[in-house]
């Protein structure tokens, strides 16, 4: 009696791999990572430059801050930091938890250990509450501040609608103002 292997069927559609060449993200979609440097945060500035190629196939760039004179992995501060999954299996994960799926349920889909998709879930979850933290931060109005012509409100339902139900309405109305 064969047993059932994980393999992926022939029929099944083929998952990105981490084997083809991918083109890296433009240096506007980076920041210094470094608290104590003035273009802390700072994206789409040309304050970074590719001082080296890392990792074992030479496709995890090193960035230098010509501000603070920093060097940094363009993984830092991303869920691939420190990491030894794929990228593409870290979207396939990030895609899971996107459709709402439990870690058990991720872990199965995806063919991996649910503690590594639970460290996965909370490490982009303290990641994605930090990034609305700095975004919040940004804002240049109070959130309390609203302009009037911004303030939409329904107290009632409405009792018009495109066929004239506001004459509908009023001629309902009539009858009962005249007693």
């Amino acid at each position: 009696m064969a047993t059932p292997s994980k393999s992926r069927s022939p029929e099944a559609p083929a998952l990105p791999s981490s084997a083809g060449p991918v083109e890296p993200p433009p240096l506007a979609f980076f920041a210094c990572p470094n608290p104590d440097c003035a273009s802390f945060n700072v994206f789409g500035g040309d304050d970074l430059s590719v001082a080296e190629y890392m990792g074992t196939h030479k496709a995890i760039r090193r960035l230098y801050c010509k501000v603070c004179h920093g060097r940094f992995s363009e993984r830092q501060g991303s869920l691939l930091q420190d990491g030894k999954l794929p990228p593409a299996e870290v979207v396939r994960i990030v895609k899971c938890f996107g459709y709402g799926l439990p870690v058990a349920a991720t872990a199965d889909i995806c063919e991996g250990d649910p503690r590594t998709v639970q460290r996965l879930l909370e490490k982009g979850g303290q990641r994605a509450h930090d990034f609305h933290q700095s975004q919040l931060e940004r804002a240049q109005a109070p959130l309390e501040a609203v302009h009037l012509d911004e303030m939409h409100g329904h107290v009632a339902g409405d009792t018009r609608d495109e066929k004239g139900g506001l004459r509908r309405w009023l001629r309902r109305r009539k009858p009962a103002a005249r007693r």
